[in-house]
C-alpha cells in the first residue's frame, strides 16, 4: 500500500524548500487520502463554484487553498482533479504557460476543464491595469496536436510541450442594457454556429460588435 498523501504532501514541501501552496480546509486533505478526485476553481475570489474547491492567492472566504497561480501548484498530486473551473482569473497571470502544464499535471486524463477569459474585444477589459493579457478564438489551439486544430486556420504549437483538445468554445456578449442584451442573443447565436463563424466575427465583426468573454471547455491529451 502506497504511502498517505498527507506524508507525500509533507515531503513534497520539504524537497521543494518552502511551498507557496497552503491547504486551509482539511477536507482537501483528507479526499486525497481516500483517493477521491478534486474539483478545482481556480482565482475564486470571495466564492467559489457550488461542489468546488476555491483556490485563490488571498486566503479568506471561499478559498480552500491559498496559492499564487504564478508559481506551481506543487502539493497538488498528479491526476488529482476530475474538473477544473476559473473564470476571469488568467487574464490576471503572468506565466500563463507554466500554469497551463500545471493544470494539465494536476487533471485526470478525463478531466473536465473550463475556462472564462475576457475576450480580446471587451473594450472594459482594457482599462483594468491588472490585466496581462487578452484572449481569442484560437487563444487554447497552441496547447493542442496538429491533427487537434482546425483544418482552416493551424496556430504554432511548440510554446508549450503538454496537449489539450478543445472540445467547446462559446463567445458571449455584453449584458448590460436592453439593447445589448436583444442584440447580444442574435449575436451570440450567429456567432457560435461553429468555428467558421467564429472566425468570421473576429475578423470582420468584433471591432463594431465587441464581445464580453470567451468559454472554453477542454480535455487533457496524456498518454
Amino acid at each position: 500500500m502506497g504511502a498517505p498523501i498527507s506524508g507525500i504532501l509533507r515531503q513534497r514541501a520539504t524537497s521543494q524548500g518552502q511551498s507557496l501552496v497552503k491547504i486551509v480546509n482539511p477536507v482537501i486533505t483528507q479526499e486525497l487520502e481516500r483517493g477521491a478526485a478534486l474539483r478545482l476553481d481556480l482565482g475564486c475570489g470571495a466564492r467559489a463554484r457550488s461542489g468546488y474547491f476555491g483556490v485563490d492567492l488571498v486566503e479568506r472566504l471561499g478559498s480552500d487553498i491559498v496559492a499564487d497561480l504564478n508559481q506551481p501548484l506543487d502539493l497538488l498530486p498528479d491526476n488529482c482533479c476530475e474538473a477544473i473551473y476559473t473564470r476571469h482569473a488568467l487574464e490576471h497571470v503572468q506565466n500563463l504557460l507554466p500554469l497551463m502544464r500545471e493544470i494539465h499535471r494536476v487533471c485526470k486524463p478525463d478531466a473536465r476543464i473550463e475556462i472564462v477569459v475576457p475576450h480580446f474585444s471587451n473594450v472594459y477589459g482594457h482599462s483594468d491595469p491588472t490585466h496581462v493579457r487578452f484572449f481569442g478564438l484560437y487563444s487554447m489551439y497552441y496547447f493542442c496536436s496538429r491533427e487537434d486544430q482546425p483544418m482552416a486556420r493551424t496556430v504554432p504549437n511548440f510554446y508549450s510541450d503538454v496537449r489539450f483538445r478543445v472540445e467547446r468554445i462559446n463567445i458571449q456578449f455584453y449584458r448590460y442594457s436592453f439593447l445589448d442584451r436583444t442584440l447580444g442573443r442574435l449575436l451570440e447565436k450567429f456567432t457560435n454556429l461553429n468555428l467558421k463563424t467564429q472566425d468570421f466575427f473576429e475578423r470582420r465583426l468584433a471591432h463594431l460588435f465587441h464581445a464580453s468573454q470567451i468559454n472554453y471547455t477542454l480535455t487533457p491529451v496524456k498518454v
